[in-house]
């Protein structure tokens, strides 16, 4: 969906429409934004975004808090919808979900306007689509006419897509991977193909055997239905292995930032049940410490790093924290990524 939560509150507030929209946490609290309308991305506001960074980009910019109640209502319309095209869905958060509708007679990017229009008439709410051979394809090409389009990559085309996207648009490549592959002179997709396997596999690990498939566009992961996260985390190895606690607390708040983003943008409505760190030290042994009934907050996670540091004076080379979340008999999606 298009700023899914912001233009359900415009829709509904139609006193808002034509002004920067944002919904999430409110600045006294440290919040941070869920989502943000066209309006205000245009000041450089955007999803995860802390509410203040936000407010300093556009003054003028109206946090709404969010009423998931309404979100979720709204999603369950939409997912209706979708059912009635294909039973296979694949949700990956309330606003975002795959589709497999190869078994669908109709073409796909017909199918895709069709659905499109379906939704709109029943919530007056716009949605992007992707139409792709895979996974990979469809939700980059999902990203290309939003808001309110779609676009289709057919399998032919492939080769010729992906040899100029950049390669932050690989599903798994964060800034840290980024850096690492301009570092090797890498920008694109195409720039990324002239290394093989092997060259791959000593810069990244396991994770360069995927890297070699998807600078190619090739991905042969399935849509799942009712597929349930049970986690998220960020970590970070560093250049230099860190000594002293001081120094872990400063890698852990800015790990922190990055995991209440993710949470915000990714998973706002999943209750958290524990909280976890992990330190791997010089030697690659590890430590793992994880706790129930701790809220995810940063002195949650210093509290956590103080018992992990001490437990032993090796020098640390890498800081991952997380979360893990409460099963769900259900998870409520939509939007039609075909």
């Amino acid at each position: 969906m298009d700023c899914f939560y912001a233009a359900i509150e415009v829709r509904d507030r139609p006193s808002l429409r034509g002004k920067p929209v944002g919904v999430g946490g409110a600045r006294e609290r440290r919040g941070v934004l869920t989502t943000c309308n066209y309006e205000a991305r245009k000041f450089g506001v955007r999803s995860a975004m802390p509410t203040f960074m936000a407010l300093q980009r556009c003054p003028n910019l109206l946090v709404l808090p969010t009423r998931f109640d309404v979100y979720r209502r709204e999603a369950a319309i939409i997912r209706g919808i979708l059912y009635q095209f294909t039973s296979i869905i694949e949700p990956l958060s309330l606003d975002e979900a795959y589709l497999d509708v190869s078994v669908h007679a109709t073409a796909p990017a017909a199918l895709a306007q069709e659905i499109r229009c379906a939704i709109f008439r029943t919530t007056k709410l716009t949605s992007s689509a992707g139409i792709g051979p895979n996974k990979l394809i469809a939700k980059i090409a999902s990203e290309i006419n939003k808001p309110n389009g779609q676009f289709e990559v057919r399998p032919e085309q492939v080769t010729d897509f992906v040899k100029d996207l950049p390669v932050r648009k690989i599903w798994g490549i964060g800034e840290k991977s980024e850096r690492k592959l301009e570092e090797l002179g890498v920008k694109t997709c195409g720039e990324l193909q002239r290394f093989s396997r092997p060259e791959l596999v000593n810069v990244f690990g396991k994770f360069g055997l995927e890297l070699y498939e998807l600078c190619r566009g090739i991905d042969d992961r399935p849509v799942e239905p009712n597929r349930e996260r049970k986690s998220l985390s960020t970590e970070e190895t560093f250049g230099s292995d860190l000594t002293t606690l001081e120094q872990c607390e400063e890698k852990v708040g800015e790990l922190f930032e990055e995991l209440a983003a993710e949470l915000a943008q990714k998973e706002p409505t999943r209750r958290v049940t524990k909280i976890f760190l992990k330190l791997k030290f010089s030697d690659f042994t590890r430590t793992t410490i994880e706790r129930a009934g701790l809220l995810p907050n940063l002195g949650s996670y210093r509290q956590l790093l103080e018992e992990a540091f001490a437990r032993t004076g090796k020098k640390i080379r890498l800081i991952g924290i997380g979360v893990r979340f409460a099963e769900i008999e259900q998870e409520v999606a939509q939007l039609p990524l075909l």
